[in-house]
């Protein structure tokens, strides 16, 4: 019988990480409520709200708490994630809801919590009075140990799956799933390729960046295009100057790498700058130094059209 109890707990678990889900999603959820409210007071004094908004939190939080765990036994992020609270102190198998009392001491330590922390902090920074400090180091000591207590609560927590929070562990209420979760039936088949496809895109995204376009370029179009006439005639020369070899347009201060092809400057000496490796894109013949072209080609080019 108790192995059978422990099995049908262990089914229905929650995960730790949808629990700690919820309580991001209740912070969330806090922030926004408290924002919209702000905002709603845009147009007024400034800093109208500064002085009581401790307890414009607080009331805000409680109308919160009724319209969630005191009516439906979760909260707005629970909700959300299928969860709600159960009574961990029932001896009944079934579920049990969390009595009255459980939900307002819940109420009590954290709201009422977190204003009477907010109310001391404003009270102990406006009064700078001796007779405060006994009882600031007091409130300091309580709430260090609250912290410490909730350190330990969490790592425990983390090995055993149950009690998120320090009050939950304290008022024995613990989240399980609203519905029963049906189980998912994996296809290996499926999560294989995925798994090569993921692993096969991280190697081509750290394979790009290693490859050079411009000269795997220039290796395709050696190959494609075979050459024909001297490299380094003066006639190749004219009758090839028509326009550069990278952009395609007339040559602007026409100037050569070392074959018989024509580049512009500017375009010869960026992708040199970009690429210290760089070839002819026509030839595949690599810069061995930038020269201009010699001013009668370029007449003789210019003559000729």
């Amino acid at each position: 019988m108790a192995s059978r109890k422990e099995n049908a707990n262990s089914a229905n678990r929650v995960l730790r990480i949808s629990q700690l889900d919820a309580l991001e999603l209740n912070k969330a959820l806090e922030q926004l409520v408290w924002s919209q409210f702000t905002q709603c007071f845009h147009g007024f004094k400034p800093g109208l709200l500064a002085r009581f908004e401790p307890e414009v939190k607080a009331c805000l939080w409680l109308f919160l708490w009724r319209f969630t765990i005191y009516s439906k036994n979760a909260t707005v992020g629970q909700s959300v994630l299928n969860i709600q609270y159960k009574n961990d102190f029932s001896p009944n198998l079934r579920y049990q809801p969390p009595s009255k009392n459980q939900k307002i001491w819940y109420a009590v330590c954290t709201i009422g919590g977190r204003w009477l922390e907010e109310r001391c902090y404003d009270l102990f920074r406006n009064h700078h009075l001796a007779s405060f400090g006994k009882v600031k180091q007091c409130v300091n000591f309580v709430v260090g140990l609250l912290k410490l207590g909730g350190l330990i609560n969490f790592l425990i927590f983390l090995q055993r799956g149950k009690f998120a929070t320090l009050t939950e562990r304290l008022l024995g209420i613990h989240s399980v799933f609203c519905k029963p979760q049906n189980i998912r039936e994996v296809g290996f088949e499926y999560m294989n390729r995925e798994l090569l496809w993921h692993g096969f895109a991280e190697f081509l995204i750290f394979l790009l960046p290693l490859i050079s376009v411009q000269k795997l370029k220039a290796k395709l179009s050696s190959w494609c295009i075979p050459l024909t006439g001297a490299p380094n005639s003066d006639n190749t020369l004219a009758t090839s100057g028509k326009e550069c070899s990278l952009c395609g347009e007339w040559p602007t201060m026409p100037h050569t790498i070392g074959c018989e092809h024509i580049f512009c400057y500017f375009c010869a000496k960026s992708s040199f700058l970009f690429d210290m490796y760089f070839t002819c894109p026509k030839c595949g013949t690599e810069v061995h130094s930038l020269q201009p072209l010699k001013s009668g080609i370029e007449m003789s080019e210019v003559n000729a059209l």
